[in-house]
């Protein structure tokens, strides 16, 4: 490890936003720790994908931590008696209601993973990429919860009641749409074939119409581009 440089924890899921939020973390000069949830989802492709992301952009490390939310089911991502949302075009989106595919306090779980491993690795940064813009209405992924969890973060470690840890939630995203994410990344060299963002991916390739394919499509399409993880792209 390089000692000159800061520490960080990337919560890295290895979509288009995770994978975004790696490349600024690398870009801001942080020695970047990608941290990755194998947590009961309906499919491995995401992970499989946040392993080459971490490779393709110089991780440190790249920890896959196995935990199991779908032992209290609730979600279309972890239960498998509940079917994922498709939709023929992105304006069918609703954000007005929070969809079946949000994962019970999911951020909050993988928020506190990735506290403990700062506090281990003697880092007051963790970077998520969490978006109240082109998102699916998820209440973890408000600027008000990311405050929220951030103060009581530094009242919860040894760390932070010694004074040698003051955590800071990093959101670099948080107010940027889908197209603004996507360039972003670009500029920043990240290739987005590498990612994987589908909720209901059919024989390991996206689906086009969950709210994920739809959101990150309507980005690259803003762009003048195609998405990359379509198989239409690919042809």
């Amino acid at each position: 490890m390089n000692s000159d440089k800061r520490r960080a924890v990337v919560l890295l899921s290895g979509g288009l936003d995770s994978t975004t939020v790696l490349a600024i973390a690398r870009d801001e000069g942080y020695e970047t720790h990608a941290l990755s949830f194998r947590y009961g989802q309906r499919h491995t492709e995401e992970l499989e994908a946040a392993e080459k992301v971490a490779v393709e952009l110089g991780a440190t490390q790249h920890v896959i931590a196995d935990i199991n939310l779908a032992v209290f089911g609730g979600s279309a991502l972890t239960d498998d008696a509940l079917d994922v949302p498709h939709h023929d075009s992105v304006e069918a989106v609703c954000v007005e209601e929070i969809p079946i595919t949000y994962v019970p306090a999911r951020n909050t779980v993988f928020l506190s993973f990735a506290l403990a491993w700062a506090e281990t690795l003697g880092s007051s940064d963790v970077f998520i990429g969490v978006n109240a813009m082109d998102y699916s209405g998820y209440p973890d992924c408000r600027p008000e919860y990311i405050e929220a969890y951030e103060r009581m973060a530094n009242l919860a470690t040894k760390a932070g009641v010694e004074g040698t840890q003051q955590l800071k939630i990093h959101t670099p995203l948080i107010e940027l749409t889908k197209a603004q994410t996507i360039q972003r990344g670009l500029e920043l060299g990240v290739d987005y074939s590498w990612t994987h963002s589908c909720y209901d991916p059919v024989g390991g390739r996206a689906c086009e119409t969950c709210d994920s394919c739809l959101l990150r499509s309507r980005g690259f399409a803003e762009l003048g581009m195609v998405d990359p993880s379509f198989s239409s792209a690919n042809a």
